[in-house]
């Protein structure tokens, strides 16, 4: 615990295919904070979907509203943090809270609020950004609204199974995570196969999305070797209230057509330069060659 500073728990968690974090998780793990004395922080963004999903499937939430559950799991926490732009359904901005207004971390964040950002009253957000993040995050929390948005990564998951295409699942909330490894077999985890499905996607059908695999997962810090993740992932996260179903099913449709040529993509990509931190925002690849 010495070493420690800070417990988060990430709801749901986004880099494993937006899963939802239980509550009786949520208990354990802030037990287990406050034995230690530990600060407990949740990471919000997709709050309301982890709501949707505890009320769903665990025993003893179903007769309880989706603001009750959200209201018990955050009463769990010290500190929280979100982005906005999941499940506030805004295009920018998000939030940070902290329970105890007399600790010393307030003021830190107030003072490299205004250096960084803007006053705290706006933290850098337009007037119209603060309004709509006001009205989002109650229309976040509406149950049909909910279901529907569930309801599209249950649909496409329905199209992928029928297609044969692997992929994470159940489905989670915000997303589907694509096996990438078993679409490209020969690619080894080092030239990206999730990136490269990323690519394809692109080259194929215009859509955009991202490696959740070895090409995020970076080098070693001690040998400077590429790691190996355990699992290539291409994410296909869905935005709030933007795409029909034709939407949907033209993504399917551009996978599908990937699949049916994948025996000839046999190589991946390599880095030609990337950051000291956070390479898969920036990196720049080549295709690999022999």
């Amino acid at each position: 615990a010495d070493h420690i500073g800070v417990v988060v728990l990430t709801v749901t968690n986004n880099a494993a295919g937006g899963q939802p974090v239980s509550m009786q998780n949520a208990r354990e793990v802030a037990e287990v904070c406050r034995r230690h004395g530990l600060p407990f922080c949740i990471d919000g963004a997709r709050y309301a979907e982890n709501a949707f999903f505890i009320q769903r499937d665990e025993e003893g939430y179903q007769d309880k509203s989706i603001k009750e559950i959200v209201r018990e799991m955050f009463a769990l926490a010290d500190l929280f943090v979100m982005s906005a732009k999941k499940d506030g359904i805004v295009n920018m901005g998000g939030l940070l809270g902290v329970r105890d207004e007399t600790s010393p971390l307030v003021l830190e964040i107030r003072s490299n609020c205004i250096n960084y950002e803007g006053f705290t009253s706006y933290g850098g957000l337009s007037g119209r950004d603060m309004e709509a993040l006001a009205v989002g995050l109650y229309e976040g929390l509406d149950k049909d609204f909910l279901t529907y948005r569930v309801g599209q990564i249950e649909y496409m998951s329905a199209r992928l199974k029928e297609a044969g295409i692997r992929h994470q699942s159940p489905a989670g909330g915000h997303g589907i995570f694509v096996d990438a490894a078993h679409m490209f077999p020969k690619i080894p985890y080092y030239e990206f196969p999730a990136q490269t499905l990323a690519i394809e996607l692109y080259k194929e059908g215009g859509i955009r999305t991202c490696d959740i695999g070895s090409m995020m997962l970076g080098n070693d810090p001690d040998t400077g070797l590429q790691l190996e993740a355990e699992f290539e992932f291409t994410r296909l996260a869905i935005p709030r209230r933007v795409y029909t179903q034709a939407h949907l099913d033209y993504v399917v449709d551009t996978l599908i057509a990937i699949k049916k040529r994948a025996a000839e993509v046999t190589r991946g990509y390599r880095i030609t330069w990337e950051p000291p931190i956070m390479r898969h925002f920036q990196a720049q690849l080549l295709p690999a060659k022999d």
